[in-house]
């Protein structure tokens, strides 16, 4: 069977079965009253013209094909579609005023075919309309989609990477490349005078691969000796002149920046076996930054130059593969995108896209490329072919590449490896190990330097974020100080960052406040980004996160979709710098929607991170576990130590939630130690007071001292305006008598002036805690109910809880009571007591989580054991699940007043 379909007078289609049934359901269905729409998709020259040719030809009623006009002006589109369907210029013109007015387009189309015969539009090139008329075709359909009388079918083609409209009840076939048969078929045709020689016939089948188009192109210039195996065939039968012919309207239409890319996207591919290591199996890895989450890294360097990469892979040019690879589907595509750079690029490159050449652009595996080592079926052996018993012959580049770079990649200049270079490292950024990143980004950047200085400088700001998410001062500091090229603002966020990194604050402040004043220079959101990240380093956060949004604002209306995940990043973290947490977790939130949307994992590693700290704020165990994890699982193997560094103080602030100091201080430890072994040096300082608190609690109180020392030597540096204020309260946990009265007043008074408030509340509740064990309930109730208020109003339950309990201790009312499902004859303090134990608390860790001696809550327990009417810990977990279910079918109610049997409560 050959494939080929062979109407009586319309075009002869090939391997097109199931598409031309897709054609006879939306005619009978049109032809029934039914309407509908019917899109047809495919990549340069596979036929979708041709489809619609015949899909015309074979429909029963009146047919009608209408093309994308060479002028693009608004409405023309729409106007050719009504020059075509009306009968008169005057009744176009007409049609076309409807259709621009309140009825829109569905109106114009009734208003000419009126008749009671069928009606099929076939709209050729879709991609190719005007937005106009796009958007009044797509409120047609969308229209019409729902009514369930209408004669009128549309037949509408597009390429493959146009997003088509959402249409209900539309039906979407793809066109692909042909069968051997079917190929075979078509060549038949394509030389209707003589039939090719075999071994001339095999070889364009070879290298044509099943396109219909390049298969035809390459026929077309073959001249009738050459077809007869007379004369030799060009080499490659397929070479740049017939990919031009078949490609070159597609790549004309792209962007510049998308156009290069393409083909930086091609030449690292080609390149790859050479010096990619993992690429070598002809993808490339993609992404736009990552993972540098609270990084004064905000030096979201090459955005300009990522972003289209980003469009292509979204358009579908450019393919999603695993670990955030991107690799041509069409190799045909990648071929073409080279040979269409510019010459001096090309002529360097000719080598990488000579036969076989294309070994590193994803090929279907039925049609392998011909090439110097492997010739095509039939030809000739060559002189200048190399022996087949050398290592290159037989493919053993592995081998060959110990002696160096290949000949392929030292043909390439300067400029092609730079961007070649630049490519994997955004590759690495966004969802690969970002010390990888930090070096391909500063290989690019030294290539890159002399020709493109724009993009070197981009360069080195994404290997320094690379070096801040992995948490390695000097990679940092070797990204900044090597940019001579960089000027202006940005010379002075790189020289401030890298006083900052090496504590040159009065260098620091003064370059580092120059870009904060100037906001970047322009409204562009990668320099309001790098103005936000330089406020975080100063220390001021409201100020960083109102650029960062201010950023955010720009990203969205330029429609910067690359951009949107970075700063929802930096955003979530100015936001939970400045102890706004439900902020922090709206920006966090919709980050990392936007960055698994892209592929772009690290930054959703940090996005974890970021929710599972808040989770920890409000005592959500379950979140903080889950979002831990999922951030963990990424920052480990891709290095991401900022990452790691949120999630693991995340889960101890969970743990001691539930009591667990001991355990919580073993985790934390390693986040205060200095040095490459532990945490992230932007954030070691930060987790001090939590760990502090937590080490008191614990009973580690030399290490806490140490702690507090070394916190307080950084808190002088006035790096963080919240830092004088927590260093007192760490005083205060430390002290003992009334010098911890003493430096609790202290904290609170320094939290006046910061404009923490959750911080302040934490402060107070300590104070109030102590006040409590010191038995002065009368003045810790003052404290403990400002810092209810103020968990209340953060949302944080967790906390909220905490406050509660302990004012209920002092004797005080809260907002809640009591527990409404627990036996009212348990006090607040046995009722914590109970939950706690139940939740697998010691009665060491209880001690600790409630600033109780261990034989006070010895005491306290057993007297829970008394009035339940039980007799050992192991029952209290399931006592507690009967108190939160009776709470739950209750809605909330408190519980009437008298003793409840335990068997009530089980």
């Amino acid at each position: 069977m050959s494939g080929a379909t062979h109407p009586a007078d319309g075009p002869r289609l090939y391997d097109r079965a199931a598409e031309l049934s897709a054609v006879a359901r939306l005619s009978a269905r049109a032809t029934a009253g039914r309407g509908g729409v019917l899109f047809v998709t495919g990549n340069p020259g596979e036929g979708r013209t041709a489809l619609l040719r015949r899909a015309a030809h074979d429909f029963p009623g009146a047919a009608y094909r209408v093309a994308a006009p060479h002028h693009r002006g608004p409405w023309s589109a729409a106007r050719a579609l009504f020059a075509e369907l009306a009968p008169t210029p005057a009744a176009g013109r007409r049609a076309l005023r409807l259709a621009r007015g309140e009825g829109g387009l569905a109106r114009g189309v009734a208003a000419l075919a009126t008749g009671t015969e069928a009606v099929l539009l076939c709209v050729d090139d879709l991609h190719l309309w005007d937005a106009h008329s796009r958007a009044a075709l797509a409120a047609a359909w969308q229209e019409t989609g729902g009514r369930r009388q209408d004669r009128v079918g549309w037949l509408v083609s597009a390429a493959r990477h146009h997003r088509l409209p959402e249409v209900p009840g539309a039906e979407t076939v793809r066109l692909g490349r042909l069968t051997a048969s079917g190929a075979r078929a078509l060549l038949d045709d394509l030389c209707p005078v003589a039939a090719p020689a075999p071994p001339v016939g095999e070889r364009l089948l070879d290298e044509a691969a099943g396109h219909p188009g390049v298969l035809a192109a390459a026929v077309r210039r073959l001249t009738v000796p050459q077809l007869a195996g007379s004369l030799p065939l060009p080499r490659p039968a397929v070479d740049d002149t017939v990919l031009a012919e078949v490609y070159g309207g597609l790549l004309q239409r792209l962007p510049a920046a998308s156009r290069r890319l393409l083909a930086t996207v091609a030449v690292a591919a080609l390149a790859g076996r050479a010096g990619a290591g993992a690429d070598a199996a002809g993808t490339v890895a993609y992404g736009v930054g990552g993972g540098g989450g609270s990084a004064p890294a905000g030096a979201r360097g090459a955005r300009a130059s990522a972003e289209p990469l980003e469009g292509l892979v979204a358009d579908g040019l450019l393919r999603r593969r695993r670990g955030g690879a991107v690799g041509f589907d069409d190799p045909f595509l990648g071929r073409a995108a080279l040979a269409s750079a510019r010459q001096p690029w090309r002529g360097r490159t000719r080598a990488l896209h000579a036969p076989g050449a294309d070994r590193g652009i994803d090929r279907p595996a039925a049609a392998p490329a011909p090439s110097a080592d492997r010739p095509a079926p039939g030809s000739a052996p060559s002189a200048d072919r190399p022996a087949a018993g050398s290592a290159l012959a037989r493919s053993e580049d592995h081998r060959a590449d110990r002696l160096g770079p290949s000949a392929a990649v030292r043909a390439l200049s300067p400029v092609a490896r730079g961007r070649a270079q630049l490519v994997r490292g955004l590759a690495a950024l966004a969802g690969g190990p970002v010390m990888d990143a930090h070096e391909a980004l500063l290989q690019a950047a030294e290539l890159l330097r002399e020709r493109a200085p724009v993009e070197a400088s981009d360069a080195r700001f994404l290997a320094m974020e690379a070096a801040w998410a992995g948490g390695d001062v000097e990679a940092c500091l070797a990204a900044l100080d090597g940019g001579a090229e960089v000027r202006g603002l940005e010379r002075d966020f790189a020289d401030g960052l890298s006083a900052a990194l090496t504590v040159r604050l009065d260098d620091a402040r003064t370059a580092l406040a120059r870009v904060v004043a100037g906001e970047g220079g322009a409204d562009d959101p990668r320099l309001l980004l790098r103005a936000g990240a330089a406020a975080l380093v100063l220390g001021d956060t409201a100020v960083a996160a109102r650029i960062h949004a201010r950023a955010l604002v720009r990203a969205r209306a330029e429609h910067r979709t690359a951009l949107l995940p970075h700063a929802l990043e930096q955003l979530a973290y100015a936001e939970l710098r400045a102890g706004r947490y439900g902020r922090a977790a709206l920006a966090a939130r919709e980050g990392l929607r936007t960055a698994e949307a892209t592929g772009q994992h690290n930054v959703a590693a940090h996005q974890h991170a970021v929710l599972a700290l808040v989770a920890s704020v409000k005592g959500d165990g379950a979140a903080v576990a889950e979002h831990a994890r999922r951030a963990l699982e990424t920052a480990g193997p891709h290095g991401l130590v900022q990452a790691a560094t949120l999630a693991e103080w995340a889960l101890a602030r969970a743990e001691r939630g539930r009591g667990l100091a001991a355990q919580a201080a073993a985790r934390l430890v390693p986040l205060v130690r200095p040095g490459p072994r532990g945490g992230h040096f932007a954030l070691r300082m930060l987790v001090v007071p939590c760990f502090v608190e937590t080490a008191v609690a614990a009973g580690r109180n030399a290490e806490a001292r140490d702690a507090a020392e070394e916190y307080a030597v950084w808190a002088a540096l006035g790096v963080d305006a919240a830092a004088q204020a927590q260093l007192a309260r760490c005083r205060a946990l430390l002290a003992e008598g009334e010098a911890s009265a003493y430096w609790f007043r202290e904290a609170v008074r320094r939290h006046d002036s910061c404009g923490n408030d959750f911080e302040r509340a934490r402060t107070l509740l300590a104070y109030g805690t102590w006040l409590r064990r010191r038995r002065r309930p009368g003045d810790a109730r003052g404290p403990l109910r400002d810092a209810l208020v103020t968990f209340e109003r953060a949302a944080a339950e967790g906390w909220a809880e905490h406050a509660r309990s302990e004012l209920r201790a002092t004797g005080g009312a809260s907002g809640g009571a009591k527990d409404s499902a627990a036996p009212p004859d348990l006090t607040p303090q046995q009722q914590r007591i109970a939950r706690l134990v139940a939740r697998g608390a010691t009665n060491q860790e209880v001690a600790d989580h409630l600033s109780l001696s261990p034989r006070t809550v010895d005491h306290h327990l057993r007297g829970v054991f008394a009035r339940l009417g039980i007799r050992s810990r192991v029952e209290l977990p399931g006592l507690v699940d009967g108190w939160d279910a009776d709470r739950r079918e209750a809605g909330g109610r408190q519980t009437v007043s008298g003793p409840v049997p335990p068997q009530r409560a089980v």
